[in-house]
């Protein structure tokens, strides 16, 4: 079959179904153009993306910005490996120090992958700057993470289906109840052997659970008091998402009026990846200052990929969009109409529990079960009502659209929203 040969949704599904691995359980629609906060499928019907990539499209489909300087770069050199310099990777690195203000920029390719590297990074610490005897470092983790699917990374994960049949798993983990500051503080003061904290400032795939104001502040404060370095994984919520740069915030440069009087939080280490690329290209990176980057020596670790210059370019196209288009500013404000337009709905429906969430990363919860088909049944009518969102969970669906949606068109999708959820109402 060509390349160029048209296909029906049909006959997508089934070329997938038959010749890929079944690994994901896709809505069942298939895409080939998006622009915006919209994609078509092939048969030419539109759609507002609500899922946005997972957060990874935060700058909107095919930002120009963004595609040019993927293309200008590819046209140019596309990889060298880090055997060599090449003219990019420094000045992105520069970028991005500068703008979320740390020292140094370790580059790499995927979420999972910068979050592995984030646990190398912690390990090595810990070993030759807080003195924790080799192979006995223990790095805290929150039930119900979700931090990506190697082997290492579900060894914490309490999600039966991404554990089950893959061990043995991986030591050094203790886990720890989200959002309960006295479960850190009991472990951090029983364990002289702590190396890290990895948490996400929300836990998106767990159905957008935000937590208590001063958790995060009160947890960063209590690795403080221990030596324990603070790990932010903000591979979802990073790059403008829940309405600051950050959802740590602190150690970004936005001096919009939607950030004043918020806690400062600045991590020893932050995970990017995602909207670090705006969704053209796998783009992550781990950054932290010189006092725990620099143990890091060559040879250490690596990534044939990882800081190749097409995604140097990428990333700082990506970056220079967020700011020039003022995205965090404009994804505080529109999470917050979304959130108080779709609770009128919320306030007189039964199948809706509730909207929560910042910025535009939200979810609702549907008043069913987690084994009920209800919040799949919900997407599904969504899609034919030109909206695509997925459920998450079982009864939970996440709205995240790109962050240049606009008023009009948020109020548009909050009408689909309501409009859809209102069939399902017992």
């Amino acid at each position: 079959m060509s390349i160029l040969e048209k296909i029906t949704s049909e006959g997508a599904i089934a070329l997938e179904d038959k010749h890929g691995a079944h690994n994901y359980h896709p809505l069942p629609v298939v895409l080939n153009k998006g622009e915006g906060v919209f994609v078509w499928d092939v048969e030419g019907k539109k759609y507002y993306d609500f899922l946005s990539a997972y957060s990874a499209v935060n700058q909107g489909h095919c930002h120009p910005k963004i595609v040019g300087a993927m293309v200008d770069q590819a046209q140019t050199l596309t990889l060298t490996s880090r055997a060599f310099y090449n003219d990019i990777l420094g000045k992105f690195e520069k970028y991005a120090t500068e703008t979320f203000k740390f020292d140094k920029l370790l580059p790499m390719n995927t979420g999972a992958e910068a979050v592995e590297t984030a646990l190398k990074l912690c390990r090595k610490w810990a070993y030759e700057k807080k003195g924790i005897p080799e192979n006995k470092a223990q790095i805290i983790v929150c039930e119900n993470n979700f931090h990506g699917r190697t082997t290492t990374i579900i060894s914490f994960s309490n999600d039966p289906v991404a554990r089950k049949n893959f061990g043995p798993f991986t030591d050094g983990f203790l886990k720890i109840e989200y959002d309960n500051l006295q479960a850190l503080q009991e472990v951090l003061e029983n364990n002289d052997h702590i190396a890290g904290f990895l948490v996400e400032p929300i836990q998106g795939e767990a159905g957008v659970y935000v937590p208590s104001d001063g958790y995060l502040a009160g947890a960063k404060a209590l690795c403080e008091k221990h030596g324990v370095l603070f790990i932010a994984d903000e591979v979802q919520t990073g790059i403008a998402r829940t309405g600051r740069l950050l959802a740590t915030c602190g150690n970004c440069s936005c001096t919009d009026k939607h950030c004043s009087g918020t806690p400062e939080v600045k991590p020893d280490v932050l995970i990017l990846g995602k909207a670090l690329s705006g969704g053209a290209y796998p783009v992550s990176a781990v950054l932290a200052n010189n006092d725990i980057m620099d143990v890091i020596k060559p040879g250490n670790h690596g990534s044939t990929f990882g800081g190749n210059p097409i995604a140097a370019a990428v990333g700082m196209a990506a970056l220079e969009v967020i700011k020039d288009e003022k995205l965090a500013q404009n994804a505080f404000e529109l999470g917050e109409l979304f959130r108080s337009e779709l609770g009128k709905f919320i306030a007189e429906s039964n199948i809706v529990n509730g909207v929560r969430g910042k910025g535009l990363l939200n979810a609702i919860l549907i008043n069913d079960t987690e084994d009920s088909s209800t919040a799949w049944d919900i997407c599904m009518a969504l899609k034919e009502n030109g909206l695509l969102a997925k459920p998450t969970h079982g009864n939970i669906i996440r709205f995240a659209p790109p962050l240049v949606i606009n008023k009009e068109q948020l109020l548009d999708c909050v009408s689909i929203i309501s409009k859809t959820l209102a069939q399902f109402e017992k």
